[in-house]
């Protein structure tokens, strides 16, 4: 399989089912922004990092894969099998939150992002994985989305946001908090 086909120069891309689109179609940020969110989340999984966190950053990459391959997707003409996404995925980083939030002491004002490069590198995952979140609700609002995508992003984020918190603690760093100036 060669790497380049040369079928993009002049600026369209096919998607799976042979429709070929803009490179700057919604459906193509979608999963280009997917894809951008995977490849912060293994920049997370090279640092210094619990090895049980290490395994489910992996099982996040996985499902971000399958992601990708079902925004890729024409939902009018691929008629290939494709991976799919589960409720169990959705529970999976719901139960990962709840467990490190136990850890965690109660949040008493928004932080500030930092403190530890691991640390920034999360919240930049986590804010890359929002705006995930808002191209495919841009491309829902023109399309058939799988609801399922949208509540993993949701959930992605919220659990990017508790690791970021669970990593403060784990390097010894230190929250700072956000003062409003009233």
């Amino acid at each position: 399989m060669k790497i380049y086909t040369k079928k993009g120069d002049l600026g369209k891309t096919g998607l799976i089912g042979g429709t070929r689109v803009s490179k700057h179609h919604i459906r193509i940020e979608s999963y280009g922004t997917v894809d951008e969110l995977n490849s912060y989340i293994g920049l997370i999984r090279d640092q210094a990092i619990d090895e049980k966190i290490k395994a489910d950053l992996i099982e996040i990459q996985d499902r971000l894969f399958t992601l990708g391959s079902l925004l890729a997707a024409d939902p009018e003409k691929s008629k290939m099998k494709l991976p799919q996404l589960s409720e169990k995925d959705v529970t999976f980083l719901e139960n990962k939150i709840d467990a490190m939030d136990n850890e965690l002491e109660v949040m008493k004002s928004f932080v500030l992002p930092g403190g530890h490069t691991t640390i920034s590198f999360t919240h930049i995952a986590r804010c890359v994985c929002r705006r995930a979140e808002r191209n495919v609700v841009l491309l829902a609002e023109q399309n058939k989305v799988d609801n399922l995508i949208l509540q993993y992003l949701n959930r992605l984020s919220d659990y990017l946001f508790t690791l970021s918190r669970k990593l403060t603690k784990d390097l010894g760093a230190s929250e700072q908090a956000w003062e409003a100036r009233i």
